[in-house]
């Protein structure tokens, strides 16, 4: 089957660049990756090789490609007619990719193709637009579309991640950085001297939300990130709010037009629904536990929320859709679950898990009864599911050093160690679009 799409390319501006950066290391490899050539047209080649390189370090890095070295090849064809696919098959090569860039008005233009060696036919046929000497980008968006096309799942290098670095600085101790999937390209969002915690994506990636502790309690601004404007969500306008107590764990809806929250208006933590732009306020639970780190499912109809109503955390869910709103139980096995998260398409739940004395990264889906544990460190922490499901990223602690580290549903296994000190609370943002 050929396929055919055409991505164009968006360029995110935030205030502050900083030159520390958060890099991806693979430490647990495909055992059988997909085997890819990747070949430049001739021409203007120097500027597609930039592009390329790009595109092959983003396919390396997801523990899923081996590359090869144009220097073994044995020719380096141009068009689908040059292409002998025995001389291809003798290589056990895959998968071939043929790519040039163009000048346009616009700026420049990636087209690219892609053949299946053992099936001697063209796969993939594609353009990809960007803005001139923004190279970065258009080889996030071209690897994207190399990756879907050979596995059949949504590639998310043009995707971006979050997260909170603290060092010795007592002035801005405290820092919320953005950067692209590979952890290059890092950007500072915030700084201060007290804590930020709990970061969350609006649903189109274009504001975040995030507790801060500058007022002196726990309370959740929300930013937009082309600007650098934010705003505190508990304001003198909000009807029903008291202005003193405690607000954390913000969550978007789906559609962007809600946050739920962790609340201690009665001096005990409750999961509220606030309404952003009418500034209301709606209580979702009522128990003598706590009840906090609420998610949204991504159809909308439920949450997701830690409670100790049972006498140790463990997940419940609420459905929305229901009149009489009493929390399901859906966690069984184990002492603690909590920061739980639903997987892209609903079909299960990915939490931090504890059956001994592990920390762990787990999932469970709804069709099974039981906990799949996906890490095996002992202090693992702050799940956050990329938007195609199939990576986890989350907080670890090595060698006394906190640093972001990452887990396939297929088994490979990153650390991404940071320049810029202890690295915690990651995010994933959605597809951008």
């Amino acid at each position: 089957m050929k396929l055919y799409s055409k991505f164009l390319l968006i360029i995110l501006i935030v205030p502050i660049k900083v030159d520390a950066q958060t890099v991806i290391d693979i430490t647990q490899g495909s055992e059988d990756p997909y085997r890819l050539a990747i070949i430049a047209k001739e021409g203007n080649q120097k500027q597609t090789q930039k592009v390329l390189s790009i595109v092959s370090q983003d396919l390396k890095r997801t523990g899923e490609f081996y590359i090869f070295d144009n220097k073994l090849l044995l020719s380096l064809p141009q068009t689908e007619e040059d292409i002998e696919y025995r001389e291809w098959r003798l290589l056990n090569c895959d998968f071939i990719l043929i790519a040039d860039i163009q000048e346009t008005v616009a700026g420049i233009q990636l087209s690219y193709e892609i053949f299946d060696v053992a099936n001697k036919e063209k796969i993939r046929s594609s353009k990809v637009y960007g803005i001139t000497d923004r190279f970065r980008q258009l080889g996030h968006y071209a690897s994207d579309g190399v990756y879907e096309t050979i596995t059949g799942i949504p590639g998310i290098a043009s995707t971006r991640i979050m997260y909170v670095t603290q060092t010795s600085d007592s002035k801005s101790k405290f820092q919320l950085f953005i950067a692209d999937a590979d952890g290059l390209n890092e950007q500072l969002l915030l700084r201060s001297s007290e804590p930020i915690i709990s970061p969350v994506w609006s649903p189109d990636s274009s504001k975040v939300a995030y507790v801060s502790f500058e007022t002196g309690v726990a309370n959740v601004f929300i930013q937009e990130i082309a600007t650098g404007k934010r705003f505190s969500v508990i304001n003198k306008k909000c009807n029903d709010c008291r202005f003193n107590e405690q607000i954390s764990s913000p969550a978007w809806s789906p559609d962007g037009k809600y946050l739920s929250l962790t609340l201690y208006q009665d001096g005990n933590a409750e999961i509220y629904i606030f309404n952003i732009n009418k500034k209301l306020l709606t209580r979702m639970t009522n128990h003598y536990g706590i009840d906090t780190e609420s998610k949204w499912s991504n159809n909308g109809r439920k949450l997701l929320f830690t409670s100790g109503r049972s006498g140790s955390p463990q997940l419940y869910e609420i459905d929305l859709r229901k009149l009489n709103k009493r929390p399901k139980r859906l966690t069984f096995e184990g002492n603690y679950n909590a920061k739980g998260s639903y997987l892209p398409d609903d079909s299960g739940i990915v939490f931090v898990h504890r059956a001994t004395n592990k920390f762990q990264i787990a999932i469970k889906y709804f069709d099974d009864n039981f906990v799949i544990p996906l890490t095996e460190s002992k202090m693992d922490e702050s799940p956050s599911v990329a938007p195609n499901g199939n990576v986890i990223i989350y907080a670890i602690t090595e060698n006394n050093q906190d640093i972001l580290a990452g887990v396939t549903l297929g088994g490979v296994k990153f650390r991404l160690p940071s320049a810029s000190g202890q690295v915690r609370e990651p995010a994933w943002s959605g597809f951008l679009n």
